[in-house]
């Protein structure tokens, strides 16, 4: 039977919920099954639907087993506030589970020969980049895709260049 869930602000209930649906949404962008998922950090797949559900009465080593079974890191900032979507993804530093193409006009143009889906993983979206430096048009990159090419690169190693 689940533990009775803790006393939580609204704030902090709608950051659990943010943080399952990060979560759920690496986890999918793997194709990563729930089961073997949840099998590989030693909880069961209901454990692992309420962790992407955002429930309190989950056990905070359970979300960081979960987090670091699918290659993702928690940080904890001093920020005294949610952040919006759009602060989120103009974080230097923060890449999305799945990238979704119309967000980005530089990698939609690259892209092109992508079919039938509209979101890439980020190795794939800095394939992408990588092989088609070329054609980006640098002084027409907006802060965000500059971000996300930067953020990109310092995840997977990739050499830096000059933008």
């Amino acid at each position: 039977m689940p533990a009775k869930p803790p006393e939580t602000t609204k704030a902090t209930a709608e950051k659990l919920v943010e943080l399952g649906k990060q979560i759920r949404a690496h986890r999918k962008s793997l194709r990563v099954s729930a089961v073997a998922a949840a099998e590989s950090a030693g909880m069961s797949r209901v454990t692992l639907h309420r962790i992407e559900r955002g429930e309190p009465s989950v056990t905070m080593g359970a979300y960081l087993n979960a987090i670091a079974v699918l290659g993702m890191e928690l940080s904890v900032s001093g920020h005294s506030g949610s952040l919006s979507n759009t602060e989120i993804q103009d974080k230097q530093g923060w890449i999305p589970a799945s990238i979704n193409l119309d967000n980005y006009p530089q990698l939609k143009q690259l892209a092109w020969q992508v079919q039938g889906t509209h979101e890439l993983k980020p190795t794939e979206a800095l394939g992408i980049y990588e092989r088609n430096w070329r054609h980006v048009e640098t002084s027409a990159l907006e802060p965000q895709e500059q971000n996300l090419i930067d953020a990109l690169r310092l995840a997977f190693g990739e050499e830096s260049r000059d933008t």
